[in-house]
């Protein structure tokens, strides 16, 4: 991965500590985090033998530990990026912001709104940043869609569909477990429910069907919602861990015209193959992989719309501002806790055969 220049004005260096380095912390936070101007990675907390091999010869210069609470005494790190089980999200985010420390926590922000809401009060009482990685806001396919409507070219929109699903025919790891909020409900739900009200705004209503197609599993593993969007607009969602071939990824239909994108953004593809900010390709799509544009008129149009170019990078760089320099978290807990009260919502939905206000 190629070192990005130095940002203009980057006041100075921030120390960041790491929980957690499997999946997650590995492939899509360090990367970034080395990448991007104004971060420096001080410490990482792993209990895995393996996992601090690699987090070292990854890091060099990094403390790497098994115990969080030595890291959070460390007076260097500044920032606490919480990239472990979900379980562990709310009292390891309370702990390092009454350490005095700025945090991140990935996706979900915690297993229910409450415990949310825990975490985001403990952080206004410490006067510390708290954000939450929602990474797909900065997927090319849907800053293409959020262009889209914002353009008005496709006029009024009507609704959208969205699809995400993997290809998990074993029952392994946490993310299957009920206790975590495992499931694609909320693995993958909290991106497309996050990138929908991003688009359309408040969820007034939630319609959900919720399966478990794969023997023996414990939590749902085939997902449909349907979100009413105070604004009018209908969001269609499919998630599931059953098959990754759901249909396009996005379908948003207006009153002038719809666009259909296949495929899934590269990012994530790139990052595990070594990849990220400043490498050739980065964030771009192939021209294969374009979405179509048809509008209706006189002349019908219907083109392939170039896919913008994906930016993960981005989250981190709006976070440095926000500590360096004052300002808005890139993504604040009240976004986060709103939409896991749309997941809530979607169980009681499921489980009562109605819709539900979340």
């Amino acid at each position: 991965m190629a070192a990005r220049p130095r940002a203009p004005g980057v006041p100075r260096v921030i120390g960041v500590g790491l929980l957690g380095y499997g999946f997650a912390g590995r492939s899509f936070h360090a990367p970034l985090l080395r990448a991007v101007e104004g971060f420096r990675i001080l410490g990482i907390v792993t209990r895995d033998p393996g996992r601090a091999e690699a987090a070292r010869r990854e890091n060099p210069g990094a403390r790497v530990v098994d115990d969080a609470a030595s890291l959070l005494g460390e007076r260097s790190i500044e920032l606490v990026v919480v990239v472990t089980p979900n379980e562990r999200h709310v009292p390891l985010g309370i702990a390092a912001l009454e350490a005095g420390k700025h945090v991140v926590v990935d996706k979900p922000i915690a297993r229910s709104a409450a415990e949310a809401t825990r975490l985001a009060d403990a952080a206004l009482r410490s006067g510390r940043l708290l954000s939450v990685y929602q990474n797909r806001r900065w997927d090319g396919d849907f800053l293409t869609v959020r262009q889209l409507v914002g353009d008005g070219l496709l006029g009024p929109i009507d609704s959208i569909e969205s699809r995400f699903g993997s290809h998990l025919p074993e029952i392994a790891g946490w993310r299957e477990r009920p206790e975590e909020a495992g499931g694609p409900l909320y693995d993958l739900g909290s991106h497309l429910v996050d990138q929908a009200v991003q688009l359309f705004g408040p969820v007034l209503r939630v319609y959900a069907e919720l399966d478990e197609r794969r023997p023996g599993t414990l939590v749902p593993d085939s997902v449909f919602l349907s979100l009413t969007h105070a604004s009018g607009v209908r969001s269609r969602i499919w998630t599931s861990f059953v098959t990754a071939e759901l249909g396009p990824r996005f379908l948003v239909r207006g009153t002038r015209g719809e666009f259909q994108k296949f495929g899934r953004d590269v990012q994530e593809r790139q990052l595990i193959a070594g990849l990220g900010p400043g490498d050739d390709g980065w964030g771009s799509e192939s021209e294969e992989l374009w979405g179509t544009l048809r509008v209706a008129g006189a002349v019908p149009v219907e083109r392939r719309l170039p896919t913008a170019t994906g930016a993960y990078q981005r989250f981190y760089e709006l976070l440095r501002d926000a500590i360096a320099r004052g300002g808005p978290a890139p993504v604040e807990p009240a976004e986060s806790i709103a939409v896991l009260r749309v997941l809530e919502a979607a169980l009681v939905s499921a489980r009562e055969r109605r819709a539900v206000e979340p």
